[in-house]
């Protein structure tokens, strides 16, 4: 929408309705009730399908049940996966309810379309794709080898990752996180007031606590790093490459940076290989991994999916059973039932 700067250059199907375009400028303005992921998702998926809607000479905003059905269908069709295509629907929903417009997804052609493309996915063998696990012996592994290094790379990321697993904490969250957010429990362990995730916004915010070796290995970076009298900085800033950190940073690092840790660590830990993938992603550890294999051991342990669930963070149950369906398979009632050798009719 040209006229509105916050939609960077996407346009409206070439409307003149001025409260239309007034609703707009009133949801550009209030962006921030959105978090930034989902609102460059929102761009993201409008510029996709505006060009659609130009190429194709369909209408955009208001878009209509038969375009939208051929505007999904498209994406299937170039090989999007079905969460892919199911995010484009629910944002284009977004767009029209805050536009004050009925959102074509409610149409049942819409419904039946949106059907059609999963069942198709489904049989034609699509699977949900799922970050490669990080679990408890990666950690062990990492720990042994880059503990004590006299490279301040190494302790950085070596407490990163012990807080990455220790607290199951989106990458974005850990980013984010400052010095002044770190206080101790009585044992001397360490307390992180994360102050809010993805799935939880409320005043009191969230507090996390780590172990006493992960809570060694963080102080040794922030030591290391001369940022224990620095409260204002981030906790994981950059390394310079003459291993000294340059300036206390108030900037987390970038996505693309913090990925990199994940992929020196999947070197250092002797698994170079990568793995095969699912459409291009997932081919090694990624800012997920920690989440999916923390939850798995914690199956493994038999703690119960409400737990597993309040230390993710998640809301949605079906989410912890994705990541833990190959852990779980052989605890279900059936095998009991069966390897049960004192069972009689």
């Amino acid at each position: 929408m040209s006229e509105l700067s916050g939609f960077n250059g996407v346009a409206l199907s070439g409307s003149s309705d001025d409260d239309l375009t007034a609703r707009l400028a009133a949801f550009v303005r209030h962006r921030e009730a959105f978090s930034p992921n989902t609102w460059r998702q929102l761009l993201s998926v409008m510029r996709s399908c505006w060009r659609w809607s130009q190429e194709n000479r369909r209408s955009f905003l208001p878009m209509s049940p038969a375009d939208l059905q051929d505007y999904l269908f498209h994406l299937q069709a170039t090989g999007r996966a079905t969460s892919t295509i199911a995010v484009h629907a629910a944002l284009i929903a977004m767009l029209h309810r805050n536009a004050g417009l009925v959102p074509p997804t409610v149409s049942p052609d819409v419904v039946r379309a949106r059907k059609k493309i999963n069942r198709t996915a489904v049989v034609s063998g699509e699977r949900t794709g799922q970050a490669v696990p990080f679990c408890r012996p990666d950690l062990n592994r990492l720990d042994a080898v880059w503990n004590n290094s006299p490279r301040l790379q190494h302790l950085r990321d070596l407490a990163f990752m012990h807080v990455a697993y220790g607290t199951l904490l989106r990458m974005s969250e850990i980013s984010r996180l400052r010095v002044r957010d770190i206080s101790r429990a009585a044992d001397g362990r360490i307390l992180l007031d994360v102050g809010w995730t993805k799935t939880i916004l409320q005043s009191g915010g969230i507090v996390k606590a780590l172990s006493a070796r992960s809570s060694e290995r963080l102080m040794a970076w922030i030591n290391a790093a001369g940022l224990a009298g620095e409260p204002d900085a981030v906790i994981f800033c950059p390394v310079h490459r003459s291993n000294k950190v340059t300036a206390v940073s108030g900037v987390p690092m970038s996505a693309p940076c913090l990925e990199d840790i994940w992929r020196r660590a999947r070197r250092q830990a002797g698994a170079g290989t990568p793995l095969k993938t699912n459409k291009g992603r997932y081919s090694s550890w990624s800012g997920h991994s920690a989440r999916v294999g923390a939850a798995q051991d914690m199956a493994r342990k038999g703690i119960s999916i409400a737990q597993i669930m309040q230390e993710g963070t998640w809301t949605q149950t079906q989410t912890v059973m994705r990541y833990i369906r190959r852990v779980d398979a052989h605890n279900g009632a059936m095998v009991g039932l069966m390897e049960d050798e004192d069972w009689q009719y």
